[in-house]
């Protein structure tokens, strides 16, 4: 992978970025560097990811956003001079999208992701959301639709940064209902076979 970043960034930042740059894209996903959000860090590298249009309906079209942040000096908050800052969102069906259990089912996705990756963490903390969108007036012909998103942060336990962009990757897949889903658990809008 094909990285832009500042020539003066710090050694161990580099380390994470090198990591970072033999890190798997998935098939499913168009994995893209952004421009790293302002004044968060010392340091930074952002990245967007969305389901490639060929493989997705619009309906499966998941999109997320994952950056990683890089400080001089321990955080206390972070435990760590690193944080890795992520969302992700896919449409869902309506009726799955009113079950109390789709937010925990998301996070369980999420630290099941970063498990079969082996990305070792601390310090989690986020939330999973589920919309659920209604047309009046004259979006009144609208069907209802839903939406999963879920945002994360965690601090990584090791320059092996790749290994948490691979389980990013791997829950907007499985937000967008493709295959590789930890085992033991089931997608929450199963899909036809893709």
């Amino acid at each position: 992978m094909d990285l832009s970043i500042s020539p003066d960034a710090s050694a161990e930042f580099l380390a994470a970025v090198d990591a970072i740059r033999s890190a798997e894209v998935r098939e499913e996903i168009h994995l893209k560097q952004i421009e790293e959000p302002d004044k968060l860090a010392t340091h930074a590298i952002a990245f967007t990811a969305h389901i490639i249009e060929d493989l997705a309906t619009p309906a499966d079209a998941g999109t997320g956003r994952f950056v990683l942040l890089w400080e001089p000096d321990m955080q206390e908050s972070w435990g760590s001079r690193f944080r890795v800052v992520c969302f992700a969102k896919s449409p869902l069906e309506t009726n799955i999208g009113a079950d109390e259990l789709g937010s925990d089912i998301a996070w369980a996705w999420l630290t099941d992701a970063l498990s079969n990756r082996n990305a070792a963490y601390a310090n989690a903390a986020g939330t999973a959301t589920r919309i659920i969108s209604s047309g009046y007036g004259s979006l009144s012909t609208q069907a209802d639709h839903a939406e999963l998103e879920v945002r994360a942060s965690w601090s990584p336990q090791s320059y092996e940064i790749g290994q948490h962009l691979e389980a990013w990757q791997d829950l907007v897949c499985i937000m967008s209902g493709f295959a590789h889903l930890p085992q033991g658990v089931s997608s929450i809008a199963p899909r036809s076979a893709r």
